[in-house]
């Protein structure tokens, strides 16, 4: 089991398809807009503008960026 990010709707069920390695990852995936990850790291103030955009897209759809774990995937022999 790998820990991960995702996001958890409204009902409480996950949604698989924004699983992610971080919460940041998880963030620019549900985001409408690009948002370029170096400057991410880098600028506050751009950090402050995506962690904004970020908290109204989870406002509006009801979701929770949460921690999980998934399954690792073996590589076929």
């Amino acid at each position: 089991m790998t820990p991960a990010w995702t996001v958890k709707d409204h009902t409480g069920q996950h949604r698989p398809e924004f699983v992610a390695a971080s919460r940041l990852e998880v963030g620019r995936r549900i985001v409408p807009t690009h948002y370029d990850a170096f400057r991410l790291h880098v600028s506050s103030s751009y950090r402050e503008l995506f962690e904004r955009a970020v908290g109204q897209v989870l406002a509006r759809e009801g979701w929770q960026i949460v921690k999980t774990r998934v399954r690792a995937q073996r590589a076929a022999a």
